[in-house]
């Protein structure tokens, strides 16, 4: 839904324009924007549901600004933040002004959701009618699977048969209801046995963050999600990436429902390197003194000669696509 994003002296942000794709991979050093990216878009979400700001309110002279640009059918819309620093943006402005489309738009920017998942957050009970939608930090799951269990058990199934897949040593999900309106989950072993929530590793909870958001019947218009390989084996990562995918290119395995926008961080040179045959879904944070440049790792005139021999995550590793710490000199 989002085609571009162009930001201003945004924290780190200085100068720079990035176009995304359904699926788009932040690769970059700490502190190089790829959460202030993040940040741009809930700040959107936030100024959506305020009044609009007067479009002829007089700019800020060389004041923070992030520009949206969408996709059809809102490509005639233009939607700026303008900031009063470099790390608030009060108010929201569009071009032009009276665009016809902006209700339906401002409908779908409220669906904008991010996440920064917490596995001893995720293992906890949590209240049966919290299950709308998958907090922040993963802290309702158990509600949530509880919601698709009741509401929607063809998608709950399938949740379930593709967990079982990719964890075979267990046989089942099993959701614990209790008399204070409180919902918790265990796993059941395939030999015997059951392992609550609680005493899941902390790589297996989010995986199961993933799989409840990959099949929830009704996910927001775009996810963000940071550190996506986190607690992660790097032999899972593959499943990951197309659990996304799911979200994203709906079509590709047999929904007819509408697509899902991904931006997804991570640190991982392993999960980089799952996108070798995709290069336009990865995105390259650059970071010079303080301030950092987006950009696409397919624009890479040099890329396929580049990676004609080496992995992907190899490269982005060893510093040559860049993205990486500075050196000390």
């Amino acid at each position: 839904m989002i085609a571009s994003i162009a930001f201003r002296n945004f924290k780190a942000l200085r100068r720079t324009h990035i176009g995304l794709t359904p699926f788009n991979l932040v690769i970059g050093p700490n502190g190089s924007g790829k959460t202030s990216l993040i940040e741009a878009l809930l700040r959107l979400r936030t100024l959506s549901r305020l009044p609009l700001a007067d479009h002829t309110l007089i700019e800020r002279p060389g004041g923070p600004e992030i520009e949206f640009r969408f996709d059809p059918p809102h490509d005639g819309i233009a939607a700026h933040l303008g900031c009063v620093s470099e790390t608030v943006c009060d108010l929201l402005r569009l071009n032009p002004p009276d665009a016809p489309g902006w209700l339906a738009l401002r409908e779908a920017l409220g669906g904008i959701r991010s996440y920064v998942l917490d596995h001893q957050a995720m293992a906890q009970p949590a209240r049966r009618d919290q299950g709308a939608v998958l907090q922040t930090d993963g802290g309702n799951l158990a509600a949530v699977l509880a919601r698709m269990r009741d509401e929607k058990p063809d998608a709950f199934s399938a949740c379930t048969e593709e967990m079982l897949r990719m964890l075979p040593e267990f046989q089942g999900l099993e959701l614990i209801e209790h008399a204070d309106d409180q919902v918790e989950f265990a796993l059941r072993l395939a030999e015997n046995g059951v392992v609550p929530a609680q005493e899941l590793s902390q790589g297996m909870l989010y995986l199961l963050g993933v799989l409840a958001l990959s099949f929830d019947p009704h996910p927001g218009t775009i996810l963000c999600i940071e550190e996506v390989d986190r607690g992660i084996h790097p032999r899972t990562l593959r499943e990951v990436r197309d659990l996304l995918y799911r979200l994203s290119y709906p079509a590709s395995f047999g929904s007819d429902r509408r697509p899902v926008q991904i931006i997804a961080t991570t640190h991982s040179p392993y999960f980089i390197d799952l996108f070798r045959d995709h290069p336009e879904e990865v995105v390259i944070s650059h970071k010079h003194g303080r301030a950092a440049q987006l950009s696409r790792l397919s624009d890479r005139l040099d890329l396929a000669d580049l990676i004609k021999d080496s992995n992907l995550g190899d490269m982005w590793f060893s510093g040559i696509l860049g993205g990486v710490p500075e050196e000390r000199t």
